[in-house]
């Protein structure tokens, strides 16, 4: 496949950048795979680049091929076999390369370097200060280790702190886009079927883009040991944090259902205190999220914190693939797919969906004009016992409040779902005597007649 798909406004971005007058330190980052070598290669078409990919070689190793590239981007054949022992040189020779032309260096993978020998960092923030920061060139750092990209970059405590002009964290491909990817048409439903596995990771969107059946695509491309999909969790947390035990640990934990702070500290024996320095690493790493119910005031200091994982692939394996690890080592892979049937579209599915609607159908409605408010806030809502509400939006000036819920199962969705979510609702003591209620309703197959006529009749329900 290897198909560009969207990153409009990240492609915005770096166009502005690069037709700017002045110097540009663009600084992109974000998880393995996720697009950002596939973002550049796209920018950088039709343009005179030197594009540069380190690796976890020694710095003197990783010098030695810059000059290689900085010689044939020059056109220079006596610096190809130079030996350079100064990273100066090279971008001294580069400022003053046509010092009329707008020049584009690129470096990937560049927390290598720093990690090989940190004084670099202090090094490079030198060479910007003195020669690259007046003269006509882009400058973009790019790294897929987050927490060392962000420390190498982006920290108070960097050298290279304050001297970039604008930053790129990548984020996953978001469902609208998703049919993009896929050569084979697919429906609705076979998309937010592999949606619910992949996430918007375009290299393992690739890995799918053949298959039509969703179990299929798992079998051959996940339950295979020979896939890298089969280990990727493994290798994501190994090269991002120390104590990976204790990381796969929690988010084992939560993929369990636990999600309160008390509730993973207790599974874990450990003291909640001891949390937090985890949860935050994982919330950086995009595998992990924090909610609060939409009505919270001040959510920071909310007690009703859950954390979720964010992750889609993630949640699946630790769901799917970690707790069958043994049977799939042994070659039992028929055991481990039926029980991947068994609970694939009402444990993962299911709650899949309710995310794709909550952030992404809930906006598409309300760009559209759909309620004569906008509501501050979308998102589910719980309270200490048992009651949850799969969406709720809420506009503080209005008094406004819209309910919904999702369902995606095999049948129609029918009328006593609404009458549900009105004692449901009861709990909510949000402006409980002034507010002015509004309801939603998602289903994967429909509704019934009966669900119809009401909304007909009622027209502050919406059936989606």
């Amino acid at each position: 496949m290897n198909k560009f798909v969207n990153r409009i406004k990240e492609r915005e971005f770096l166009e502005k950048e690069y037709n700017k007058k002045d110097s540009s330190f663009i600084v992109v980052f974000g998880r393995r795979r996720i697009g950002k070598t596939a973002l550049l290669s796209e920018f950088i078409k039709n343009k005179d680049a030197l594009f540069f990919l380190a690796t976890e070689e020694s710095e003197t190793e990783n010098r030695n091929a810059f000059t290689k590239k900085v010689a044939e981007y020059t056109n220079n054949q006596l610096l190809e076999n130079a030996k350079i022992s100064d990273w100066e040189t090279l971008f001294t020779y580069l400022a003053s390369f046509e010092p009329n032309k707008r020049k584009l260096i690129i470096i990937d993978e560049f927390q290598y370097i720093g990690k090989s020998n940190p004084t670099f960092i202090s090094r490079l923030q030198k060479i910007w200060d003195t020669v690259l920061k007046n003269s006509d060139i882009m400058l973009i750092l790019c790294g897929s280790l987050i927490n060392m990209m962000y420390d190498q970059t982006l920290s108070y405590s960097s050298p290279l702190y304050g001297r970039r002009t604008g930053q790129l964290k990548m984020k996953q491909i978001s469902f609208k886009y998703y049919n993009e990817f896929f050569s084979a048409g697919l429906d609705t439903k076979q998309l937010i079927e592999s949606y619910a596995v992949t996430g918007g990771i375009p290299k393992y969107i690739e890995s799918f883009d053949t298959y039509t059946d969703i179990y299929e695509a798992i079998e051959k491309c996940v339950l295979s040991r020979e896939s890298y999909l089969y280990e990727e969790p493994n290798f994501l947390l190994e090269k991002e944090v120390q104590d990976v035990g204790s990381y796969f640990s929690i988010i084992k934990t939560i993929a369990s259902g636990k999600e309160k702070p008390s509730e993973i500290a207790a599974a874990l024996e450990i003291k909640s205190t001891n949390l937090p320095k985890y949860l935050n690493v994982l919330i950086d790493l995009d595998i992990l999220e924090r909610e609060v119910p939409a009505t919270e005031s001040n959510p920071e200091k909310s007690k009703m914190g859950l954390y979720k994982i964010k992750d889609n692939y993630i949640r699946f394996w630790f769901k799917f693939i970690y707790p069958y690890r043994s049977y799939i080592e042994t070659d039992h892979l028929a055991f481990v797919s039926d029980k991947i049937r068994d609970g694939f579209i009402k444990n993962h599915v299911a709650f899949v969906y309710e995310d794709i609607c909550r952030t992404e159908f809930m906006n598409d409605l309300v760009a559209k004009n759909t309620w004569s408010f906008i509501p501050q806030k979308i998102g589910r809502w719980w309270d200490r016992k048992d009651t949850e509400i799969d969406i709720v939006a809420v506009d503080e000036s209005s008094k406004s409040i819209i309910f919904g819920e999702c369902k995606y199962t095999t049948k129609e969705t029918d009328v006593s779902l609404y009458y549900e979510l009105l004692e449901k609702i009861k709990k909510v003591d949000w402006n409980k005597d002034t507010r002015t209620e509004y309801f939603v309703f998602f289903s994967i197959n429909g509704y019934t007649e009966k669900f119809k006529e009401l909304a007909e009749k009622n027209k502050n329900i919406i059936l989606v």
